[in-house]
């Protein structure tokens, strides 16, 4: 047994089965004892930041640790990207990463890059394996701290030492699991009770910390007459066809949900760290609660800190608070967030048949089609906007994307991770072109790995959300940065080995979905959109009227011009702003 074959079995003792990555001549001995056993599979990837993702979505489907590897410095650094996200998502994963010969470490040498440095912020622990003596405690001992913090750990493993015979067996232990929970003190629950017990329109802001905590919060905000407000992150834990779910708040919220949280007089956030401080309210009353004290406080003053879980926390509140008789504020949210579901659902009607198409009719078809325990990966930018506007995530729908770090390319490598821990499910990817482009290669990896993930391509020729921030930020925008120049993506897709349809009307949409959810390909629907669907905030500030105006004025000012870009994307806005006002 050589020091690989000792890593691969303690990641199999923790429970690992599979390995997404790239692998190099650093890697290729921990390559090869996967090889020589049937536990653990590897799955090569075309890019190593798909490996990252796939990782990251496998860890928050299973809350288990999750392995990515990438070989010398370029491989390894291609998983960073992936990782911040895992980072930021909070769960559990384990990056193996190779490094340059120990005798040559220092010297400059071909592909060598100081990882200790580059890994530092976004790993809580770093496993940097010198002599097969060690190897099996720092090995064990970043796996630990994955697990306990569901945090980013890694591995580096230099080429010699990784065929190096093992040592240390003795150190060698199952990898145990926590059970343990968070109880808050007395105190804090007391001071929380008292406002809640004082508050006459209370609000809660729940965040994905209530995944384990539903029916004890729901239970909560009964007895409170609260409205429950959530953040994208908890979209599948409050489904917006709940009782007493006003839905998101924030910059893609809905009025409803905005101003359950800007209106009430106490504000009760769960297991959320909510970071836009413009979506919460100034002046008022506000409970936290969080497992990580450090964040109480963090973007808003705190009138009553409570530090414990959320369900052991509103569980306790439960007996402690008095029961509300006036369902007035929570009634008159219920009926504004009726009326406008109702409203997207107009908006999302599949009998319209302006060309460029709604995006919205598309994700509101799937929402119809997928399965009751689909698994949704959504891209930021636009497609988010269409996905968490137009689909319930209810029963054990699941949804997973860059909701902390924000970053594109994370659709399809999610999709792929989760396809492969789940095959017996849906897994659909809301994509954009822009993002989807960035990490296109990977579609052979779900080809390969004969992965049948569905995915919805909203193809508008450009980056969406990024000209809706430069208009709201007064700017005409630059189609030079945003255009996309894209292929026939169904094209691609059969090219590939998969299978897509390219869909331009609205009576072949209903038929693309059911083609794509009895096909066992992976399968690209390429949704010719508008990009002219203007998109607004639950809240518009006098800031951004005055920007988005000006923006205006300048693209009128250069359409007159003679500008094509931008009379083409005022044309198409005024057309699709008619066209729902008919």
């Amino acid at each position: 047994m050589n020091v690989s074959d000792q890593l691969l079995q303690i990641l199999t003792n923790a429970g690992v089965r599979r390995v997404f990555g790239l692998t190099g001549d650093a890697l290729n001995h921990f390559v090869d004892a996967i090889r020589r056993q049937d536990k653990v599979v590897w799955t090569t990837v075309r890019h190593e930041e798909t490996a990252a993702y796939a990782a990251y979505a496998q860890a928050a489907l299973n809350g288990r640790l999750a392995v990515c590897a990438g070989t010398v410095g370029p491989g390894a650094l291609h998983l960073i990207n992936g990782l911040y996200n895992a980072k930021k998502e909070r769960v559990p994963v384990l990056a193996i990463t190779g490094q340059v010969p120990t005798a040559q470490q220092g010297t400059n040498y071909f592909q060598e890059v100081d990882l200790k440095k580059v890994f530092d912020d976004v790993c809580a622990y770093q496993a940097i394996v010198r002599t097969p003596e060690e190897a099996p405690r720092v090995i064990q001992r970043a796996i630990m701290i994955a697990l306990a913090q569901n945090t980013v750990c890694r591995i580096e493993l230099p080429a010699d030492v990784a065929a190096m015979p093992a040592a240390g067996e003795q150190h060698i232990s199952p990898i145990p699991v926590s059970d343990a929970l968070l109880v808050p003190g007395d105190a804090s629950l007391k001071a929380a009770a008292e406002l809640i017990n004082a508050s006459r329109k209370p609000t809660i802001l729940a965040g994905a910390g209530c995944r384990a905590a539903r029916q004890a919060v729901l239970e909560l905000a009964d007895k409170l007459k609260a409205p429950i407000a959530h953040t994208f992150r908890a979209a599948d834990i409050f489904d917006r066809d709940t009782p007493g779910v006003v839905g998101l708040t924030g910059l893609i919220g809905d009025p409803a949900g905005y101003h359950a949280v800007m209106k009430t007089d106490l504000l009760i956030m769960l297991g959320t760290d909510f970071p836009y401080d413009s979506f919460l309210p100034a002046g008022t009353k506000v409970v936290q609660v969080d497992t990580r004290f450090e964040n109480i406080g963090n973007r808003i003053p705190v009138h009553a800190a409570v530090h414990g879980d959320a369900k052991a926390t509103a569980e306790r509140l439960i007996d402690l608070v008095t029961a509300k008789q006036d369902d007035t504020f929570r009634s008159a949210l219920s009926a504004a967030f009726r009326k406008w579901k109702d409203n997207m659902r107009q908006d999302a009607d599949p009998t319209e048949e302006h060309e460029p198409l709604h995006p919205q009719i598309f994700a509101r078809a799937i929402d119809q089609h997928a399965d009751a325990d689909a698994i949704f990966t959504i891209e930021t930018g636009t497609s988010a906007i269409w996905a968490v506007r137009n689909i319930s995530f209810h029963g054990e729908r699941r949804i997973l994307g860059s909701f902390n770090h924000g970053s594109m390319g994370v659709g399809l490598p999610s999709a792929i991770g989760a396809q492969a821990l789940h095959p017996q499910r849906e897994v659909w990817a809301l994509v954009g072109d822009g993002s989807f482009t960035m990490g296109m290669q990977d579609f052979l990896t779900a080809v390969e790995q004969k992965l049948p993930i569905k995915i919805l391509l909203f193809n508008n020729g450009e980056l969406g959300f990024v000209k809706l921030e430069m208009e709201e930020a007064g700017l005409a925008p630059q189609y030079g940065a945003l255009r996309q120049f894209n292929p026939d993506f169904a094209a691609y897709a059969k090219l590939c080995g998969g299978d897509g349809v390219r869909v331009e009307h609205a009576k072949d949409i209903e038929a693309a979905i059911v083609q794509a959810k009895s096909s066992k390909l992976p399968f690209i629907i390429d949704a010719v959109v508008s990009g002219g669907e203007l998109s607004f905030p639950p809240h518009i500030s006098i800031k951004e009227v005055f920007g988005f105006g000006r923006s205006k004025v300048r693209e009128a000012a250069l359409a007159v011009s003679g500008n094509p870009d931008q009379w083409k994307n005022l044309s198409e806005e005024v057309e699709t702003t008619l066209d729902r006002l008919r």
